[in-house]
């Protein structure tokens, strides 16, 4: 295929600057890439396969026209850019929760719901979906497509560079700051301080005492799942932990399960490694995950007072699994079903 014009927004964020990582040693040809962000980080230079990129400020570029956009810089951004990219005949792929629940916009995990992404979208865009959601759904995905489900209860473990960049620093910067008695710095990116801390708060809450992660993450899962009726509710927990996010999830089915049959349905889906056995396998954890780009599933057992009733805890890279590689892997269906170019 032919080589193509790629630009990048919010390129030097923590999820922009793994996108250009995992884009340079990916297959995806790529004539030009355009690296955007905002007047502070303008003039940085990024390396890229061998050549040298200038970050330029995004709201002094004039020419928009690109094959693939991806908006890696927050909702307001998305909602500005998005359009505008689109109208030029871009493939937007937004990583903000802007487009996501837009009926006429598509929410893409690849492994799980490819077929959607069959023609160019009406609208030119393309929704990433919540890191929680993602790792979720493609762990359910096999369960889900077996065996009937009839609730799901989530609660989530996420890391701070869950809100980029500037929470691993606040992270860094407050812990490091607790461990030499000196005063804790203000929370920016959390409702109080993160270090040596477990918050129950991912995001604002509503006026019922449900958060806007919690919200997502049923929503979400819905839409790219296809089960509009799914019940399913979640406490959403941020955890003192740079990256990778943690879940505990229940789920009970209409009929009794066995353990035989969850492992062999989980140990044959594509991109998830499962570990059986907890003696000789252990678990996954956050900070030791053999393969990023995997999602990681330990602790499976039937509930004993419930046969219908299953635990799993399910483990993944948020920056890769749960936005950059994901985003990346849209891009590589969009261009495997000649999505990209069309208007």
């Amino acid at each position: 295929m032919r080589a193509l014009n790629i630009s990048i927004v919010g390129a030097t964020g923590a999820v922009g600057a793994e996108l250009i990582r995992l884009l340079e040693v990916s297959r995806i040809p790529v004539n030009r890439l355009r690296l955007l962000a905002s007047h502070n980080s303008a003039g940085r230079q990024v390396r890229f396969r061998d050549q040298i990129c200038f970050v330029e400020a995004l709201d002094q570029i004039g020419d928009l026209e690109t094959d693939i956009a991806f908006l890696c810089a927050g909702s307001a951004l998305s909602a500005e850019w998005g359009p505008r990219f689109a109208a030029q005949g871009a493939l937007v792929i937004d990583n903000s929760s802007t487009f996501r629940m837009n009926p006429d916009v598509l929410l893409v995990v690849p492994q799980v719901n490819p077929s959607v992404l069959s023609d160019r979208p009406r609208r030119g865009i393309v929704a990433n979906p919540n890191c929680s959601t993602i790792q979720l759904v493609r762990a359910l995905r096999p369960l889900a497509t077996a065996l009937d489900v009839y609730q799901i209860i989530v609660t989530t473990y996420q890391a701070a560079s869950g809100v980029g960049r500037m929470g691993i620093d606040e992270l860094r910067n407050g812990t490091r700051a607790a461990l030499e008695g000196s005063p804790a710095p203000p929370a920016a990116r959390f409702p109080v301080p993160l270090p040596f801390n477990v918050i129950p708060q991912v995001g604002d809450i509503d006026s019922e005492g449900v958060t806007l992660e919690e919200l997502k993450l049923a929503q979400e899962a819905r839409k790219i799942l296809a089960m509009p009726d799914l019940r399913l509710t979640s406490t959403c927990v941020r955890v003192p932990v740079e990256n990778g996010h943690s879940e505990a999830v229940y789920i009970e089915f209409e009929k009794p399960v066995r353990l035989e049959q969850i492992h062999e349905l989980l140990a044959k889906e594509a991109g998830v490694r499962l570990y059986a056995d907890g003696i000789r396998d252990g678990y996954p954890t956050p900070r030791f995950l053999a393969n990023p780009e995997d999602v990681h599933v330990g602790r499976v057992r039937v509930n004993p007072e419930n046969p219908r009733g299953l635990w799993l805890w399910v483990v993944a890279d948020n920056l890769q699994v749960g936005a950059a590689l994901n985003a990346l892997l849209i891009a590589q269906l969009a261009i495997a079903n000649s999505v990209i170019g069309e208007k």
